[in-house]
């Protein structure tokens, strides 16, 4: 499988890190990674600096989303140099027009799906425009956008859960994953039940905080 590379236009920029793997050969984990550190407010700053013409913002938005848009690509075309085209035209038109992205109808990764499948639509019909596209079998637009909403906040929820203190995460995991009650997570740790419960409470308000960020 091919990898994807960079737009054109910003190919002289340097990466992010020394050697970073390409977005195909991302694993979800480091996806996933790049996703919980997104947020509306952070993507709209980064948007406003392409509209001044900054290909570092530019590039940090491609670092983050490529990888996202060229599986969803990938997902309806089923070739991973054609995938890649479609992916480079995605940021190619953001970069063109960062306008045509409106923070009201949702989040900078979600619109980038259902675009990134649109665009993956449109090259289906002229790989072979005398096949209906019909009998592809399709993600739908807003299953895209939502499957990338749910999938950032996952992420952003388990990037706060590993955030927190040792001791109120272990609280958090006992209470929420294996089901236990308050008082037997204090008798199984031997603390005072109070302090369970403010530890667990101090936790979920951290994780909402992040969450909400």
């Amino acid at each position: 499988m091919s990898t994807p590379s960079r737009p054109l236009f910003l190919e002289a920029l340097p990466e992010p890190t020394p050697n970073p793997p390409q977005p195909s050969a991302r694993s979800d984990q480091e996806s996933g990674r790049a996703l919980a550190r997104s947020s509306p407010t952070d993507d709209k700053a980064l948007l406003e600096r392409v509209l001044a013409r900054d290909q570092t913002a530019m590039a940090e938005i491609f670092d983050r989303y490529s990888g996202m848009v060229f599986s969803i690509a990938m997902r309806v075309v089923k070739d991973a140099a054609q995938a890649e085209d479609v992916m480079q035209d995605v940021f190619f038109q953001v970069w063109q027009n960062p306008r045509a992205f409106v923070s009201d109808r949702g989040s900078l990764g979600a619109w980038l799906a259902v675009v990134g499948r649109n665009r993956a639509i449109d090259a289906i019909r002229r790989r072979k425009p005398s096949d209906p596209v019909e009998d592809v079998v399709l993600p739908s637009a807003t299953n895209v956008a939502a499957e990338v909403e749910h999938r950032t906040m996952l992420e952003r929820v388990r990037s706060a859960m590993n955030n927190l203190p040792p001791e109120q995460r272990e609280s958090v995991e006992l209470a929420f994953f294996e089901g236990m009650t308050h008082a037997e997570i204090a008798q199984k740790k031997g603390e005072p039940l109070g302090t369970v419960k403010t530890r667990i409470r101090t936790a979920l308000m951290s994780v909402r905080k992040a969450v909400k960020a």
